[in-house]
């Protein structure tokens, strides 16, 4: 059973340094002065509104909230993509009470995330990236989300491992910690030296792995940002943000990827594709997970590339060729919504 831990952040303001009360310690005297208030404050609120008409409208909502980490001094904000897809405005409220607006940049499907720019200047030092390679299990760190020390909390690092998503969507190494931040998504992960490791994603019941009775949050590793940022500044997404792309919603049950559902008028959908369908292969390679399923999908090329699927429908063995698509064809974002 994991240790409560308690973050005296009342300190923190005081003596100008990042400290624990988790076992860690403080940092290092290079990183102590103002340290604090200047990770605090780097974390801001993201609110997003989304028209009706998007296409992630209905699963994700139109009015999405959260969190964005400023990482340079021009107000570029890192967040966790799903709060700002599709959106036509976005605002940032700083810890001091300010409201400033904000301008998509880009959305990153492949690694999930977002990055947004001030309009005004925020006044905030960036937050600095660390490397996430080095986070093991058992490591302490803090989930820190925007408004102040109220909204910090200490964690362990309980586990390293892939991450499939239902919309599919993989992350190798993703970082699990418990207990969990009940307000993740876009939250920063900070590590003993106050560096960036990982951007709030999910709640998990989970945590660890094949233990549903452990809660916590997934974050998506910062070091999956570094080949990235250059190409999400200048394109709007990463250059290899482009494979094969079936439009499903999958849930992988006893060995089986099973459909739940598909988006409308998707890949999937024309190919004749249909909820219930279980999936056990991709041409003559057998899978029996959706992390199988996404790696033989995504091996066949980029977008446009042919799928064939094999699935089980009513007791029969059916073959069908997906032509996949481009997931970002189906978003109305840049310069489509804004």
């Amino acid at each position: 059973m994991l240790p409560r831990f308690s973050t005296l952040l009342s300190a923190w303001i005081a003596v100008a340094s990042l400290a624990l009360v988790i076992g860690v310690g403080a940092p290092s005297s290079a990183h102590a002065q103002g340290s604090s208030a200047d990770i605090l404050n780097a974390v801001v609120r993201l609110d997003a509104e989304i028209p009706r008409g998007a296409a992630t409208a209905q699963g994700l909502g139109t009015r999405r909230s959260g969190h964005g980490i400023v990482i340079d001094d021009q107000g570029l904000i890192l967040t966790i993509g799903y709060l700002i897809l599709e959106a036509n405005r976005i605002q940032l409220r700083t810890n001091d009470g300010r409201t400033i607006g904000a301008q998509f940049v880009a959305y990153d499907y492949d690694t999930g995330f977002g990055l947004v720019r001030s309009l005004e200047p925020l006044g905030v030092k960036p937050l600095r990236i660390g490397s996430s390679s080095g986070l093991a299990e058992r490591d302490r760190v803090l989930v820190v989300g925007s408004g102040g020390p109220q909204h910090v909390l200490g964690a362990v690092v309980v586990e390293r491992r892939v991450f499939t998503g239902f919309w599919e969507y993989m992350v190798d190494e993703a970082i699990f910690t418990s207990p969990p931040h009940n307000d993740w998504g876009g939250a920063a992960l900070i590590n003993d030296r106050g560096e960036l490791m990982g951007v709030g994603s999910l709640f998990v019941r989970d945590a660890r792995a094949g233990n549903t009775s452990l809660p916590g949050n997934m974050f998506v590793p910062v070091d999956l940002l570094k080949p990235v940022l250059a190409e999400m500044l200048t394109d709007g997404r990463g250059a290899g943000s482009d494979r094969p792309w079936l439009g499903i919603f999958s849930q992988e049950l006893r060995n089986v990827v099973v459909i739940t559902s598909m988006w409308v008028n998707g890949p999937a959908v024309q190919a004749g594709l249909k909820p219930g369908d279980m999936i056990i292969g991709v041409g003559d390679q057998r899978v029996k997970s959706q992390e199988e399923f996404y790696r033989t999908m995504w091996s066949l090329g980029g977008a446009g590339a042919d799928v064939p699927v094999k699935v089980l429908r009513d007791g029969q063995t059916l073959d069908i060729v997906v032509k996949s698509g481009s997931r970002y064809d189906f978003l109305k974002i840049e310069g489509d919504s804004l």
